[in-house]
């Protein structure tokens, strides 16, 4: 028989401990199945973004290990199997659209060919294609999202993080890349999001993890949760496991 295939990710123990004394994150413990969907909800301050940081390598972890389809995460093929949309709009202002697909394709080892070959694909995917030589400072709200999520996707990673990937963007273009990521995990793509949208978590994700204070208080399915906590609702799920209100979905912006 085949050797069974690694956690898309497993954290042991990962504790985080910043200069100035904060405990972000302490022996946590988490695992994710290959080819799963699991969604990250807590307050702000939870620990959720430390999380993240150290899946993608951009923090040193205090103790504990990482390991991204049994690969250390800091290494070449940790790295390369992730693909991470972040919450901030980190864009190079002096880029276009087609300049960010192309770079991000260079920075993760591929061809030129190839990489204009996938910067064409993700720029008709995402419906970017009016605007492939606009620079990003000059695009609007949801196309910023929209290149956001594209550029995590350039170099076809087996593993997808995203962090609040239609925070602020109006409900025809969130229903859109809904439609999107479903489609990414049909495919066979591992996903982990975070997002202040409970309905958005409960549509999406096979589980849902709720993170408070750097530990994890409860993972299951959302009717799973709700008959846990004999609860109506997800938000009232979130307000008994967290003792916190649930979250209030920002604003959107301009798409």
């Amino acid at each position: 028989m085949p050797a069974p295939t690694p956690p898309a990710l497993e954290v042991r123990g990962l504790s985080k401990r910043y200069d100035d004394g904060t405990v972000a994150l302490e022996s946590f413990d988490l695992s994710v199945p290959d080819g799963s969907f699991l969604g990250l909800l807590g307050p702000n301050g939870a620990g959720k973004t430390t999380l993240i940081s150290a899946v993608c390598n951009l923090i040193r972890i205090t103790a504990g290990e990482v390991l991204v389809f049994g690969e250390p995460s800091h290494s070449m093929a940790a790295r390369r199997w992730v693909g991470l949309a972040e919450q901030d709009v980190n864009l190079d202002r002096f880029l276009t659209v087609e300049e960010t697909l192309l770079y991000h394709g260079g920075y993760f080892g591929m061809a030129k060919a190839e990489a204009r070959k996938r910067a064409a694909e993700m720029i008709d995917a995402f419906d970017l294609r009016a605007k492939g030589r606009v620079r990003t400072p000059k695009l609007s709200g949801g196309m910023r999202r929209r290149l956001l999520l594209a550029r995590a996707l350039m170099h076809r990673p087996r593993l997808v993080i995203l962090d609040e990937p239609t925070a602020g963007v109006d409900f025809e273009l969130r229903v859109e890349l809904w439609r999107y990521i479903r489609r990414l995990h049909e495919e066979g793509t591992t996903i982990v999001l975070t997002t202040h949208y409970l309905e958005e978590a409960e549509a999406l994700c096979d589980e849902i993890a709720l993170i408070h204070g750097g530990r994890l208080h409860a993972r299951d399915t959302a009717e799973g949760l709700r008959e846990r906590y004999e609860a109506h609702t997800l938000a009232d799920v979130y307000v008994k496991a967290l003792g916190s209100p649930a979250p209030e979905a920002p604003a959107p912006a301009a798409a």
